[in-house]
């Protein structure tokens, strides 16, 4: 498969025979520049892991790109990080986890989020990621993790299982909509827990091609990222 991009920024993600798209038809598709049978100029380039996100299956909403690198960098998962992700949604912050990790647990209550998520580590070819359909408030089965990341409306539910699942000097990353559930979260920290930080970033565009300026419209507040540390 390629990612078709067309001279206004449009991406597509086809297949290499055969392409129809808005802009004409393409009997073979090659890299680079491609010309549709109506004379238009289409460039294809094969996919990065983030160009397939884009076309992966939506359901609820997910975490941000600009959230899940702070995640990334703040606690320095790497190639031999073994983490458990809860509140999957549509798997989105689970694949980026699996694209790093050595291996990633998420769990799912509901089914039709389970369903899609399974989906969507499917389409994007995950073999080092396993999901459950668990409520994660009763219990975490899996030890010795580096990150446990919750999207959860409760996580402070969860408290009471991270430290035996949490290896010393382990993550736990809270992503919360409210102000409110950060504070009642801080409040539950147990004693094996250390609060690194709490952090809300804010990403603003920019147009550059006429006039260099802000973009008029931007995502403001999406989620508070909560980053606490098993140290007892």
């Amino acid at each position: 498969m390629k990612i078709l991009i067309t001279k206004d920024g449009r991406k597509y993600l086809k297949e290499d025979i055969n392409v129809s798209l808005n802009e004409g038809n393409i009997k073979k598709v090659k890299l680079g520049k491609n010309k549709t049978h109506s004379g238009k100029i289409v460039y294809a380039i094969n996919p990065s892991f983030t160009d397939l996100t884009r076309f992966m299956k939506r359901g609820p909403a997910i975490v941000r790109n600009k959230d899940i690198g702070l995640i990334i960098t703040e606690t320095g998962i790497n190639k031999n990080s073994l983490a458990v992700d809860a509140g999957a949604g549509t798997g989105y912050l689970a694949a980026y986890l699996a694209n790093i990790c050595k291996k990633v647990v998420t769990y799912e209550n509901r089914k039709e989020f389970f369903k899609i998520a399974s989906n969507n580590f499917k389409f994007l070819k995950l073999k080092n990621i396993k999901i459950k359909q668990k409520d994660i408030y009763k219990g975490i089965s899996e030890k010795n993790l580096d990150l446990i990341t919750l999207d959860l409306m409760e996580p402070w539910k969860v408290l009471k299982y991270a430290p035996k699942s949490l290896k010393l000097g382990g993550f736990l990353v809270c992503y919360l909509p409210t102000i409110n559930q950060v504070d009642k979260l801080i409040k539950n920290i147990k004693e094996q827990f250390m609060l690194v930080k709490t952090s809300e970033l804010i990403e603003r565009k920019w147009e550059t091609n006429n006039m260099i300026r802000p973009e008029s419209r931007m995502i403001g507040h999406t989620g508070f990222l909560v980053f606490v540390r098993k140290v007892g």
